[in-house]
């Protein structure tokens, strides 16, 4: 989020916490992109906060409880408060247990698949209604289509990104994968490496796709621990979702930092990888 909208979010998430009886005279912003993630002191609580048009948090919520109950590696919603979504000033807040994470012992890759196999088992017991990995795909293709959201493009990436989306989501549907729920970014950012072990955070981009599809935001390393992997299709996946987030890069809408530096990176990655 830019400024004000992002000091309004912290404003909302103090407002809330405070109205539910938690102490919340400060805030400390430990990430921001479509929605920040917020540390409320002295109450140490996570409050996550996004704009209330532009949010499924009801989904996320419902999501992770339903893994907590199976015991599988989640972060916790906060137990003080009622494990629903908040609303204030035209942002829904929900509230998280924080974890203190470890910067000295990352996961090793096999703790890292180890978890993440974990995971993968609590989803495939769980069943409600997401979107398919390929509305993903075709969101991405319908930014490429609209120059006006992706203007600063180049025609041969455009070109080249439009080719690669298509083609590669025509091959992993022509396999006909076994499917089942995923989380849908499980890349290191969305994995605390917590005192009581892994913890994957940010369950609002579930969608229905083969596993291949989920271990290809994790590091490459991963893949050599975890069991039962359909190579091809993993290499498939994994071009497919740089594809992805080198075309969201270039949406002039998109606030990850350097967001556009990051895309020309990446798209070298995929080229390279397309050889």
């Amino acid at each position: 989020m830019l400024e004000p909208e992002a000091g309004r979010a912290l404003a909302a998430a103090l407002d809330v916490a405070s109205s539910l009886g938690l102490q919340a005279d400060d805030g400390i912003l430990l990430n921001n992109s479509n929605k920040v993630a917020l540390r409320i002191l002295p109450s140490d609580v996570l409050a996550r906060v996004a704009p209330a048009g532009e949010q499924c948090a009801q989904f996320e919520i419902d999501i992770a409880q339903r893994l907590a109950e199976l015991g599988s590696p989640v972060a916790a919603l906060d137990p003080r408060v009622e494990p629903r979504v908040y609303e204030s000033d035209g942002f829904v807040v929900t509230l998280w247990t924080y974890y203190e994470t470890s910067t000295t012992q990352p996961l090793s890759p096999a703790e890292y698949a180890k978890a993440l196999e974990q995971l993968t088992a609590g989803l495939r017991k769980i069943d409600v209604p997401a979107p398919h990995f390929t509305d993903r795909v075709a969101s991405a293709q319908q930014l490429l289509a609209d120059r006006d959201q992706t203007p600063e493009l180049p025609d041969a990436d455009r070109e080249l990104l439009s080719t690669t989306l298509s083609t590669l989501r025509r091959k992993i549907e022509e396999r006909r994968p076994a499917e089942q729920l995923l989380h849908g970014e499980p890349h290191p950012g969305n994995l605390l490496a917590t005192k009581d072990g892994p913890r994957f955070i940010d369950f609002e981009t579930c969608c229905r796709g083969p596993v291949e599809f989920d271990l290809a935001h994790a590091p490459d390393e991963v893949a050599e621990h975890y069991p039962g992997i359909d190579q091809d299709l993993l290499r498939d996946c994994r071009l497919l979702v740089l594809a992805m987030v080198v075309t969201w890069r270039w949406d002039k809408a998109d606030q990850l930092p350097n967001g556009y530096q990051r895309g020309q990176e990446w798209m070298t990655q995929l080229r390279a990888g397309l050889r």
